[in-house]
């Protein structure tokens, strides 16, 4: 299988041409976020304010990256789990959000939003922050200065290498993952 090469913006019609479990390269404008951000998200979306950067075609990184040492934009940027977000990934994907990064299941919620609105979940390594941050050519906090480690960021980034977890059409590479390896456990039966 080909690596693709994938930018942002990232509108949903992109999102169809990607299948659960192709590799892409990533490289334009992401927005970092997690628990603590999303609460407050959704706290403006309540209020009929505007999130505090574009959703419409983006894609948010569930990071919360350590301090940048000498000489580097970022410190170590692994993902974290995604299924912290859960509770509020529908909402944003129904709002304009197009991908998310990050680790782990997602939950039939998200999946359905997913599906409904044209979305993607990609995989980033975990234990793998340091190499991530070697992607990022650019930082800057957008929001929530406040929230340190969490607040809302602005990353440039070039050939960010994501794995397809969750598709548009829901395949889920966790589940496709576990039935391959039963059926190879079990010699290929069933």
């Amino acid at each position: 299988m080909a690596i693709k090469s994938i930018s942002t913006p990232f509108c949903r019609e992109e999102t169809r041409a990607l299948r659960c479990g192709e590799v892409v390269l990533l490289s334009g404008e992401i927005y970092t976020a997690r628990d603590a951000a999303h609460m407050r998200f959704m706290d403006v979306i309540k209020s009929g304010g505007a999130l505090p950067f574009p959703v419409q075609n983006a894609i948010i990184y569930y990071v919360g990256p350590t301090p940048a040492g000498p000489g580097r934009v970022i410190g170590s940027a692994g993902p974290t789990t995604s299924g912290r977000m859960d509770a509020f990934t529908p909402v944003l994907i129904a709002s304009g959000i197009t991908g998310m990064i990050g680790k782990g299941k997602r939950s039939p919620d998200v999946i359905a939003a997913m599906q409904e609105y044209g979305a993607v979940c990609f995989g980033a390594v975990g234990g793998a922050g340091a190499l991530i941050a070697r992607c990022v050519e650019s930082s800057e906090i957008v929001t929530y200065e406040d929230l340190g480690a969490e607040a809302v960021r602005r990353l440039v980034v070039r050939d960010m290498p994501l794995t397809v977890v969750v598709d548009h059409e829901g395949n889920d590479l966790y589940n496709q993952g576990r039935a391959d390896y039963l059926r190879w456990r079990d010699g290929g039966k069933g």
